[in-house]
């Protein structure tokens, strides 16, 4: 059985959780899906060509201005998850939108959905400044088109 992504061209990691992930109530605890979020979207950037030492180099980074998740189901201890990522949208000059879905691979459920909006920033002072071209270079050609077969949360 395939997996029904919310955007072409998944970036994909594969997560479990593990004991330290567990809450009081059996279930992965909320923040870890916000930890995995955060790895995956540094690993794709990286996979694009921009790591944390570039971002230092230029100056500028792509920031979390606001984020949201959608939790739809829970999972537990060792489930075998599937974690992607895509950047959807840009205004090509400050802002950039990064989408994440996690299925549980057992039943290819989807058990959470998550959104970014993001700026680009001087590291140095955290000023809103315009993208440097590298990032335009790196970042614009990575931009997914929606799904039509996407279901609102």
């Amino acid at each position: 059985m395939n997996m029904v992504w919310d955007y072409p061209n998944a970036f994909t990691l594969r997560v479990t959780p593990g004991i330290a992930d567990i809450d009081g109530l059996n279930h992965t605890n909320n923040a870890v899906y916000v930890r995995w979020c955060e790895n995956i979207g540094w690993t794709h950037s990286e996979s694009l060509g921009l790591s944390l030492e570039d971002y230092h180099r230029l100056d500028r980074a792509m920031a979390i201005r606001q984020a949201s998740y959608d939790y739809l189901l829970p999972t537990i201890l060792n489930e075998e998850l599937l974690l992607a990522t895509w950047l959807v949208a840009s205004d090509g000059k400050i802002t950039m939108e990064r989408r994440f879905q996690l299925i549980r691979e057992k039943d290819k459920a989807v058990v959470m959905r998550g959104h970014w909006n993001l700026v680009c920033i001087e590291v140095s002072s955290g000023k809103v400044r315009r993208m440097p071209a590298e990032f335009s270079d790196l970042y614009l050609p990575a931009i997914v088109t929606h799904n039509t077969n996407l279901k609102a949360p």
